[in-house]
């Protein structure tokens, strides 16, 4: 024989109860020996509860028990509950007379959820041409006088069942779950998960073959796949297990239901009810494979701390706090203790927590007096996360990955087994906890969750580059890139499952108005980890956004020159903020687009090589100007021209020629060597003449050509096999605060390096004391959208593997 128990949400009205049905006809036609246990049906114990409440506090509850009694008559031919719902009706009015219940009247009006569930569901079957019998587990299951959390008389019980299942051999017994009597037929109910207890029992009296659990859910995950999308289904476990996860707080399972299974050695599969054609999870006494199992999540509960200097080294402390819980009948399913200064933390249910803070400030009253305590406090705010199978040989991972999401835990407990770890969080942080340490442990592919601000030419093509590569980057690095929000300086798209290959006309359709506290408050509300925010802005006041992305957990790239290139004290704030908050900042495109340049500083800065000088052309479309006009037999504004139509300048020429983009890149190689320079230290010559440096950019442009003489004079002035380049330099005694910054047009022999430069490349001498006169050269494309796109991909890639 098989049990089957179905719970309230399988029996609820429409898909469910059919589906309960169908399972049912299916085995019986099959001539398979099942019997069934039902919980009361979609949320009918908390509604019977309710009216018990709302009878208590002589409120007129008529409406609520008619609204009741309408759902659990739903589709059938006539009422077969007359008896049932008279007797709950004089039940409440009793209550509402008294203006009070005891935990016994408690049981007999909840004990009707189940009582109707299986009249409800026999009288179905029987319509359906199935012989179905309801049968009422309070003439079979005998128990102690402890209502609401009534044990079962072992024995007696046994012998109900076998008897009973004898003489009704012929029919498809539907009992009811949760409810027995005590010996003298008052009824009981079996506390939390009190169905599947009465299933287990029956298993274990019957020597049932297979005891199958019907819920909502495909079987055992390795997180509620209500709070983590990418929980997996596990297959097989053994009953440790099992038992490990029940303690723990896995909602599906209790340790309770799961020892009678164990003393018969009896299968335990948790099954679906409306996905038939899914295996489950097959629970047995066979090992299964070492490792992490599960995550399980305790919600409802209270941390307990009692602080005191004085009990350093005393005995009988921990006696005194156990007394007071036992006294009280309260369960602490966590304890951790510190030592060098005496603390101790409890956790307990949140329903029990006032309870135990009185019983112990009772207990060490004089403690108080003498200061031996100094505190008794409750923090009803926090969750516990436990990692089933977990040991501490590899807990820095998960650990390392709540760090690096700016999530600490409260306090760290392992059990004696040193299998299983539980971490106290914050209830504000439990999910994003939950999803970070089940990716840092289950995930395939790390997830990246990505903000991007700016989407011109550069931020548009940077993410065309993630949605291309995205696939490929999964396969081949494990990195999983979501870009869950894309902003304009107006309008932001959101999406926590990733943005799609239309998102320009979504943004546009559907994009809503926002700050970037909106952004940072939807990756909390969506528990989103790994987070990296993305600014392709030019905008001068966009980095005043950075320190609020970095304290809320973002790690930061950036094409934006401005947050390294403003005040040094700014420059010094936000790298204070990343320091404390354990963030990166990343802007490699900052100087040389894609080319590896900022990063080979930094090495060679940390590693104590002395740079004495930086020398190079910073600027593509400078290098464009300067590389054609200097060979080529064109005027100055005929090449500008061309630069101008091919796209290489800003829409405002005189952007590039005055020489501030090339000064600010410049500034932000020195800060690399920790100078402290400011901007209006650099000395920067501008290329263009005082009386067009006024005025509108047509008008500029309309005026190019009074460039002409000019820069004819200093090409001829310059001597043989010579050509102009605009540099930058930093030089003069680097050890000090601050450098000798410049900005220039300078003539170089030709067959130098920097005189052999092409198109628009840009090129970086770096002179350090270990290579003499022999700088290190680094030169290629230092300019274009597609370019400096890459860069900023390179860097998002470089983070990442950071989180691996």
């Amino acid at each position: 024989m098989k049990i089957l128990k179905f719970g309230g949400k399988s029996l609820a009205n429409g898909e469910g109860l059919q589906k309960v049905i169908q399972t049912i006809a299916q085995k019986y036609f099959n001539n398979e020996p099942i019997a069934v246990v039902v919980s009361a049906r979609g949320n009918a114990t908390d509604e019977l509860v309710i009216l018990l409440k709302k009878a208590q506090a002589n409120i007129n509850f008529q409406a609520d028990f008619e609204q009741f009694k309408k759902y659990q008559l739903e589709g059938l031919k006539e009422n077969i509950f007359e008896e049932e719902f008279s007797v709950l009706q004089k039940l409440l009015e009793g209550v509402s007379l008294l203006g009070d219940y005891s935990d016994k009247i408690k049981d007999q009006v909840i004990a009707f959820g189940e009582i109707l569930s299986a009249k409800y569901v026999s009288y179905v079957l029987n319509e359906n041409s199935i012989k179905a019998q309801f049968t009422d587990s309070r003439q079979l299951i005998k128990t102690d006088i402890n209502f609401g959390n009534a044990q079962p008389i072992d024995a007696v019980s046994k012998r109900n069942v076998l008897d009973y299942f004898e003489k009704n051999t012929d029919k498809v017994n539907i009992v009811t779950g949760f409810i027995g009597s005590t010996l003298h037929n008052e009824t009981t109910t079996l506390g939390r998960n009190g169905s599947n207890y009465t299933a287990s029992l029956l298993a274990n009296y019957l020597n049932a073959e297979e005891f199958q659990n019907y819920t909502h859910v495909d079987g055992i995950f390795t997180a509620n796949p209500d709070l983590v999308a990418d929980a997996k289904k596990i297959e097989r476990l053994s009953f440790n297990e099992a038992n490990e996860l029940a303690n723990f707080g896995a909602q599906i399972l209790h340790a309770k239901t799961i020892i009678p299974l164990v003393e018969k050695n009896i299968p335990l599969r948790i099954l679906n009810t409306f996905n038939p054609e899914n295996d489950g999870t097959l629970i047995t006494s066979e090992q299964t494979n070492e490792g992490i199992k599960s995550l399980s999540v305790l919600t409802n509960v209270s941390l307990i701390n009692l602080e005191g200097r004085g009990l350093l080294g005393k005995t009988g402390v921990d006696a005194r706090i156990f007394r007071v819980m036992a006294e009280n009948d309260i369960s602490v399913s966590i304890i951790s203790q510190g030592s060098s200064e005496r603390g101790i933390g409890l956790v307990v249910n949140s329903d029990k927590a006032s309870k135990a803070l009185v019983g112990l400030e009772k207990e060490f009253e004089n403690d108080f007096y003498t200061k031996d305590v100094n505190k008794i406090s409750v923090n009803d705010n926090i969750a516990v996360i436990s990692i089933i199978g977990q040991d501490l040989t590899n807990f820095h991972k998960p650990y390392t990955a709540l760090i690096r999401n700016k999530i600490t835990p409260i306090l760290l407990n392992n059990t004696v087994t040193g299998r299983n770890i539980s971490l106290i969080i914050s209830q504000d942080e439990f999910k994003r906890a939950l999803n970070v340490i089940h990716g840092e442990i289950f995930g395939v592919a790390k997830k990246i969750n990505i903000a991007i601000f700016g989407h011109g030419t550069v931020g548009g093509t940077l993410i065309s580059q993630i949605l291309e590569s995205a696939k490929n980057i999964e396969k081949r690095k494990g990195i999983k890139l979501n870009v869950f929000a894309i902003a304009n300086s107006k309008k932001v798209l959101f999406n926590k499952f990733g943005i799609s290959e239309n998102w320009k006309a979504t943004l546009e359709d559907k994009g809503q108005d926002y700050k970037v506290e909106d952004v940072i408050a939807y990756a909390k509300e969506h528990h989103l980890e790994n987070l990296i925010a993305i600014d392709n802005t030019a905008s001068s006041t966009f980095i005043e956004n950075y320190i609020s992305l970095a304290e809320n957990s973002f790690d930061l790239i950036s094409s934006n020159k401005v947050a390294n290139t403003v005040s040094y004290d700014f420059y010094k704030k936000l790298r204070k903020v990343l320091k404390d908050n354990q963030k990166e900042y990343l802007y490699e495109t900052n100087v040389g687009a894609g080319l590896p340049l900022i990063d080979t500083i930094k090495l060679l800065h940390l590693s104590g090589e002395n740079i004495t000088k930086i020398k190079g052309v910073f600027s593509g479309t400078l290098s464009y100007l300067f590389n054609n006009f200097s060979v080529e037999n064109k005027k100055f504004s005929e090449v500008l021209q061309e630069a101008i139509d091919k796209g290489f300048t800003e829409p405002d020429p005189r952007e590039d020629l005055n020489g501030n983009d090339v000064g600010r890149k410049l500034l932000i190689l020195a800060r690399e060597l920790d100078l402290q320079n400011e901007f209006e230290e650099i000395q920067i010559q501008n290329l263009i003449p005082e009386p067009l440096r006024e005025g509108s950019a047509t008008d500029f442009l309309k005026r190019l050509s009074e460039l002409d003489g000019i820069y004819q004079n200093i090409k001829d002035a310059q001597g043989p096999n010579e050509v102009l380049r605009y540099i930058g330099e930093l030089s003069g005694d680097l050890h000090q605060d601050k450098g000798k910054l410049e900005v220039k047009l300078i003539s170089v022999p030709a067959n130098s390096a920097l005189g052999s430069l092409k198109g628009s490349d840009s090129i970086f001498e770096i002179y350090t004391e270990s290579y003499g006169e022999q700088p290190i050269v680094i030169q290629g494309a230092g300019a274009g959208a597609s370019v400096t796109a890459r860069g900023v991909f390179g860097d998002i890639l470089r983070l990442s593997e950071k989180k691996l």
